[in-house]
């Protein structure tokens, strides 16, 4: 069975429809998957200047993980491979 690592691009088959998008944190008792990225407004960046962009996550249970399709894993969550990037078949 497949055993999710951060910076994985996975397809979860889940209904009502699948998710498709980055590992972003792995622990024993779930892991997250981030399935959007928006950049925040200078007003948002000035009141928080730790992070630039909002993270979407879904929170996907051991339970779940057979449901997961691994298809492919980036350099690390800084690389410059985006959305724009996923593989066509998604």
């Amino acid at each position: 069975m497949y055993k999710p690592k951060v910076n994985d691009y996975v397809i979860w088959h889940t209904t009502p429809r699948d998710l498709g998008g980055w590992v972003y944190f792995v622990d024993d008792a779930y892991i997250t998957i981030e399935i959007g990225v928006k950049c925040k407004d200078d007003e948002n960046i000035k009141h928080c200047s730790l992070h630039e962009k909002t993270h979407c996550l879904v929170i996907c249970y051991p339970e779940n993980w057979k449901e997961l399709e691994y298809v492919k894993t980036r350099a690390s969550k800084y690389s410059d491979e985006c959305y724009n990037e996923i593989p066509e078949r998604y």
